[in-house]
């Protein structure tokens, strides 16, 4: 019986060792074939995480004879072990992992379920023997033909809206850019202060009018440019982001530019609208192009992220207004 017991040990530790490498092993492969891309796809987000989770039950479970509650439990393991290798081996970003970790789950406790449905109960299932190599193998068939097919493209638009207590004079300039941020202005979000996004630390504007230049810099190096298209002082001040030459977004994570093949953010601004009693809404809009097998997933995470930053920022312009018609009173 403890002999038994053992035996049962090594199957699971060896499954899971296997199915570490392979996953390695895969992610060296896709990062060698298709940096840009190779990441963002069915194939390696949805497909291997079920892949590898029903591979493990199939090869710590041969005779079939443990309960469903075993079965979920691997995916969950995996789940963990998957986050420390992409955290503390990978070097990736807590962005990307936040992302993915909802689908590697999802997608590992279905591979999970089809192993537990599709086993023949409490004896050997010699089809095991030749289908757990083959449920690995999977991924790395789908991803050319993935590769093959069209990505869909979809445009989004993240909007975010404060009022502000304070006159159309001071709130502009505030508008056309904060030169020197402080480490205390703002608020809490998940993006910046969980996930550890950079924070904004100077918007600077050279010239006045449509082609003028705002230059951002924010934390840990990250610096870009945003060149202003639409202009009417005291009302409105659009522009299109231009990433060329822009560094350090490696530091929020290296698969996550905002000028990459499958994130584009294009353009944004503010506009500043009069409301009773001398108030006035401000609104922070920012639009981008998403090109994804699961925009409308993606979406979401960009509603959160782009959200948060857009809310810190007029948190930041409305503190300041606000305390400038203190004084002013």
């Amino acid at each position: 019986m403890e002999s038994d017991k053992r035996t049962s040990i090594l199957r699971i530790i060896a499954a899971i060792g296997i199915a570490g490498v392979y996953a390695l092993l895969c992610y060296a492969l896709v990062d060698w074939a298709r940096p840009d891309t190779g990441f963002v796809s069915i194939s390696f987000a949805l497909i291997q995480p079920a892949a590898i989770s029903a591979f493990v039950c199939y090869v710590a479970d041969p005779l079939a004879g443990r309960r469903r509650r075993f079965y979920l439990l691997v995916p969950l393991w995996l789940f963990i072990g998957m986050i420390v290798i992409a955290a503390f081996l990978l070097q990736e970003g807590a962005v990307c992992i936040a992302m993915l970790a909802p689908v590697w789950l999802i997608s590992g406790l279905l591979g999970a379920h089809l192993a537990f449905r599709l086993r023949k109960r409490d004896q050997v299932d010699e089809a095991a023997v030749f289908l757990s190599p083959a449920i690995l193998a999977l991924p790395l068939v789908l991803m050319p033909i993935e590769a093959a097919l069209p990505v869909p493209e979809a445009t989004y638009s993240v909007r975010r809206e404060i009022i502000i207590d304070a006159s159309a004079d001071l709130v502009w300039p505030l508008m056309e850019g904060i030169p020197d941020v402080h480490e205390d202005e703002g608020r809490w979000n998940v993006t910046q202060d969980l996930l550890g996004v950079p924070r904004p630390l100077s918007a600077r504007l050279s010239g006045k009018g449509p082609g003028s230049i705002r230059f951002a810099s924010w934390e840990h190096d990250v610096a870009f440019r945003e060149i202003v298209t639409q202009w009417l002082p005291g009302r409105k001040i659009h522009w299109r982001f231009d990433f060329d030459g822009s560094e350090g977004w490696e530091f929020t994570d290296r698969h996550l530019r905002p000028d990459s093949t499958y994130l584009q953010v294009l353009d944004g601004g503010y506009t500043l609208s009069p409301l009773p009693n001398g108030k006035h809404l401000l609104t922070l809009e920012t639009r981008y192009i998403a090109r994804t097998p699961f925009n409308s997933y993606a979406s979401l995470w960009g509603e959160l992220f782009l959200g948060d930053l857009e809310m810190n920022l007029l948190e930041m312009i409305r503190a300041r207004a606000e305390r400038a018609a203190a004084r002013e009173s």
